[in-house]
C-alpha cells in the first residue's frame, strides 16, 4: 500500500483522512482519477493552484516546449521566459517591478524584507513592525509563520520573529490602534482563505489605504490564494479600486508548477540592490513559461467576467442549501470562485461523504467547507457538486457517519 510506504519514509506533516485518501495518478480539466480508476470532480484544485484545471493543454505545451530547450540556469544570467512573465505581470497590474521565487511563503518573505529595508532607507526611520490580521495565513517560514495571525501555527516554534502585531480583520479602528513609531507596513489578505474565507469590506480596505498614506506606511496585499482571477478580477484589489504598494502571487501562477512572485512599485523596488535578496530556483524557465501560458488564458476576453458570473451562480446554489438546511448551514461567504460554507456540524464528515461520492472539497477549522474549483469550471459541474453536497448534508442531518 502506498499509504503505508509513505508512513515509513515521509515525515508526518499532512492531515490525510484515514481510509478515504485516494492515490491520484491522472488529471484532466476538473477531473482527477485515482489508482483504482475512480473519477473525482476536483473542487479543491490543489488549494487554488490548478486554476485552469489539471493538465491544461496550453500550460502543458508551454512547459514541455521549455523543458526541451532549457530547464534551469542561474539567475546570474538572463532567460527569455522570466522576462516575458515579468513584462506580462507589470503590463496588466499596478506593479512596476517583480521578484520571482517558488511559493507564496517565499513571496511574502520577500515582501516583509523589502518593506523593512524600504522603511530604514527613508527619512531615517527605524520602522520594522508589520500589522497583520487575526485569522490570516501568510506562510510557514519563520517570518511568515509569525505574520500569520493564528496562534495554533505559532505553538512549538517560539521564540517567534519580532516585529509583528495583530489587528481585527475588517476593523479599521483596530488596525489604527496597533500603529506605533516602529510600524512600517500593513499586510492583508483581501480574502482570507485558510482563515475561513472572509472577505474584506470595501470601506475597510479603502480606509487601510488611507491609513497607510497618512502615516507613511506601505500597504501589502497577500494575493497568493485570492489573486490571478480567483475572485473574478485579475487581482482581488481590483474590487476595491485601490492598489497596494506591494502584493504577492503564487498558487495559480504556474498552473500547477511551483512559482511565486513579489510585485511592487518603483519606489519600493529601489530598496533592494544586488545581493539583498535572491532565490536559486526563482524564475525558473519552465515555471515561467507555464505561468505566461496561464496568464494568457486568464487574460482572454471574457474569461474573468465568466469566472465572476460562475462564482455568483455557485454562491446562489450554496445559499439555496443554507435555506434547505437552516440548522446545519450557518453561513455562506466568499467572492468569485473562492467560497466557504460554515456548518454547525462536523465538516470533516461532509468532506468524507463528498469524497466517497466523487467530489473533492476542503474542510478547514473543523466546520468550514472551502471551495476552490478551477476558474474554467462549467455550470453543469457546479450543479453536480451542489447535488453531491446536498446528499452529504442530508446524510449528516440523519446522523450518518
Amino acid at each position: 500500500m502506498l499509504g503505508e510506504e509513505e508512513k515509513k519514509y515521509m515525515i508526518n506533516t499532512y492531515g490525510r483522512q484515514a481510509g478515504i485518501t485516494p492515490v491520484f495518478v491522472r488529471g484532466s480539466g476538473t477531473r482527477v482519477f485515482d489508482s483504482a480508476g475512480k473519477e473525482y470532480l476536483d473542487f479543491v484544485g490543489g488549494l487554488a493552484v490548478n486554476a485552469l484545471g489539471h493538465c491544461h493543454p496550453a500550460v502543458v505545451k508551454a512547459a514541455c516546449g521549455q523543458l526541451e530547450k532549457l530547464i534551469h540556469t542561474s539567475n546570474l544570467y538572463y532567460t527569455e521566459p522570466q522576462v516575458d512573465l515579468a513584462r506580462c505581470l507589470v503590463e496588466h497590474t499596478p506593479a512596476d517591478r517583480v521578484f520571482f521565487c517558488n511559493s507564496g511563503a517565499e513571496a511574502n518573505e520577500a515582501a516583509i524584507k523589502i518593506a523593512r529595508k524600504y522603511a530604514k532607507q527613508h527619512e531615517g526611520s527605524q520602522g520594522y513592525e508589520i500589522i497583520t490580521a487575526y485569522h490570516s495565513f501568510h506562510g510557514r517560514t519563520m517570518a511568515t509563520l509569525t505574520a500569520t495571525g493564528q496562534e495554533k501555527f505559532h505553538k512549538g516554534y517560539e521564540p517567534l520573529v519580532p516585529g509583528f502585531r495583530y489587528a481585527v480583520f475588517n476593523d479599521l479602528d483596530s488596525f489604527r490602534s496597533m500603529l506605533s513609531k516602529n510600524t512600517c507596513a500593513v499586510m492583508l489578505e483581501p480574502v482570507q482563505g485558510e482563515g475561513g474565507v472572509h472577505v474584506a469590506g470595501a470601506e475597510f480596505v479603502r480606509g487601510l489605504r488611507q491609513l497607510c498614506d497618512d502615516n507613511g506606511l506601505l500597504l501589502i496585499f497577500d494575493e497568493v490564494q485570492c489573486g490571478l482571477g480567483r475572485t473574478g478580477k485579475l487581482l482581488a484589489a481590483d474590487h476595491y479600486g485601490i492598489a497596494a504598494d506591494i502584493f504577492t502571487l503564487a498558487k495559480a501562477l504556474g498552473g500547477g508548477l511551483p512559482i511565486g512572485a513579489m510585485l511592487c512599485t518603483e519606489k519600493v523596488a529601489e530598496a533592494f540592490s544586488p545581493g539583498d535578496h535572491a532565490s536559486t530556483f526563482g524564475g525558473n524557465p519552465v515555471a515561467c513559461a507555464a505561468a505566461v501560458a496561464v496568464l494568457r488564458e486568464v487574460l482572454q476576453k471574457g474569461f474573468l467576467a465568466e469566472t465572476e458570473e460562475k462564482g455568483r451562480y455557485f454562491k446562489e446554489g450554496l445559499l439555496a442549501l443554507q435555506v434547505s438546511f437552516p440548522g446545519l448551514v450557518k453561513d455562506v461567504r466568499g467572492l468569485g470562485l473562492i467560497l466557504g460554507m460554515e456548518l454547525a456540524g462536523d465538516g470533516q464528515l461532509v468532506q468524507r461523504h463528498c469524497t466517497e461520492r466523487g467530489l473533492l472539497i476542503n474542510c478547514i477549522a473543523g466546520r468550514i467547507i472551502r471551495f476552490l474549483p478551477p476558474l474554467n469550471v462549467k455550470r453543469e459541474e457546479i450543479d453536480s457538486a451542489l447535488a453531491i453536497l446536498e446528499e452529504s448534508l442530508e446524510q449528516l442531518c440523519r446522523g450518518g457517519s
